[in-house]
């Protein structure tokens, strides 16, 4: 009777479920990502040439299986899958202490980016899926909390056990245990049956990726690109031109919190639908902290930047995502929500790539007035051209 009571609520049972195992999987993942470039060095003697490759490794793996994860997910049972995902993801962090060397630990890590990739597409459709229709834009727009609390505080955490204790199986161990919790939480989430309609249409590629929406999904690799340079070249380009040497937590710490910031005013917005307007402000707000971030060079500018590009992405992500669901059919959520994920991690990889040739050849400060602009012209495209496209093919 209690679960029942609970079904229309936005914070329902299942609803909180899937927030903690959301925000287990990202507190897992950032406990230990920022300190692996220091324990494979540590640990194998690894150069800095092999510990790129290595940490690649993941990143690929999860690109690749999100798209077969939506297409999985919209033709079999989501919640059995959702917890194969799980599974497996908390397993991974067990083959870390079983490496023995680069080579085997390269082997865990490149395996561990499927099912994370996966896990996450997995949980935001079941998300998707429990919470009420009419609730839904909004429980989308506060669903990001649970990731952005873990970004902010999981990697001080890391740090602070790593600088008291320097034992990375303890982190492994903790990585561990913190995911296998949001496995077990998930145990108990029900799905309505008739929120998992399975897709039973031939394999082709609109299985994989929703051709639907491929405007939306060209606009958010823009942003995605623009913050994967941002995001792998602050630290060198506030110790060149700022002096700034121990900064970047604190940039990422600003960030997260204009994240949280904008996501729980912005829920408002979508609560009433106005999901093109948030997305508006925050397109506005990022490109302005991104020409405030270049433009100025002064730690002050440095830092306000930080939080006003966290509070422009808290704005635009869930109102892009909530673009992406509304134009897909409730069977199409796994590969709505694998195109919005990939879609951004398409345009975060191509910036590292392309941002560090860039760098290389013409300088840190053209690397950042070339995402300024570009995310000006992103935003453009937004106005003249994905706005109108999303009014126009939308299905609810």
């Amino acid at each position: 009777m209690a679960e029942h009571a609970h079904k229309d609520s936005l914070w329902n049972r299942n609803y909180i479920r899937v927030m903690i195992a959301n925000f287990a999987i990202y507190f897992s993942f950032y406990l230990v990502t920022p300190l692996l470039p220091i324990y494979l060095s540590d640990s194998f003697n690894a150069t800095k040439d092999s510990i790129g490759l290595v940490l690649s490794g993941y990143t690929l793996a999860s690109l690749l299986f999100r798209p077969v994860s939506g297409y999985l997910l919209d033709s079999f049972n989501r919640k059995k899958l959702l917890l194969i995902c799980l599974f497996f993801y908390f397993l991974c962090f067990g083959g870390y202490l079983l490496a023995t060397s680069l080579l085997v630990f390269a082997f865990f890590r490149t395996i561990h980016g499927a099912p994370f990739g996966a896990s996450t597409v997995a949980n935001n459709t079941v998300a998707i899926d429990v919470l009420p229709q009419d609730r839904r834009d909004e429980g989308i727009g506060y669903y990001g909390l649970s990731n952005n609390f873990a970004t902010a505080i999981a990697p001080s955490v890391g740090l602070f056990i790593y600088h008291h204790y320097h034992n990375f199986n303890l982190l492994f161990i903790l990585s561990f245990v913190i995911a296998g919790l949001g496995f077990i939480v998930n145990t108990k989430t029900t799905i309505s049956p008739k929120e998992c309609i399975p897709n039973k249409a031939p394999f082709s590629l609109h299985r994989l990726v929703l051709t639907r929406a491929w405007l939306t999904g060209v606009n958010v690799a823009f942003f995605g690109f623009c913050f994967g340079v941002l995001s792998s070249y602050l630290a060198i380009y506030g110790q060149d031109k700022l002096n700034i040497t121990s900064g970047t937590g604190t940039f990422f710490l600003l960030f997260a919190i204009g994240l949280i910031i904008s996501r729980i005013t912005g829920v408002h917005g979508l609560k009433h639908g106005l999901i093109t307007r948030n997305i508006a402000e925050g397109v506005i707000a990022s490109s302005f902290g991104y020409l405030l971030f270049i433009s100025v060079t002064h730690p002050i500018a440095y830092y306000l930047s930080a939080l006003i590009i966290g509070l422009g992405n808290g704005h635009m992500y869930p109102g892009f995502q909530n673009m992406m669901i509304h134009m897909a059919h409730p069977n199409e959520r796994g590969t709505a929500t694998s195109t919005m994920l990939t879609s951004w991690d398409v345009g975060q990889g191509l910036g590292i790539l392309i941002g560090g040739i860039i760098s290389e050849h013409m300088g840190y400060s053209f690397a950042f007035w070339s995402i300024a602009i570009l995310h000006i012209l992103g935003s453009i495209l937004f106005f003249a051209f994905t706005r109108k496209f999303y009014l126009k093919f939308k299905l609810s």
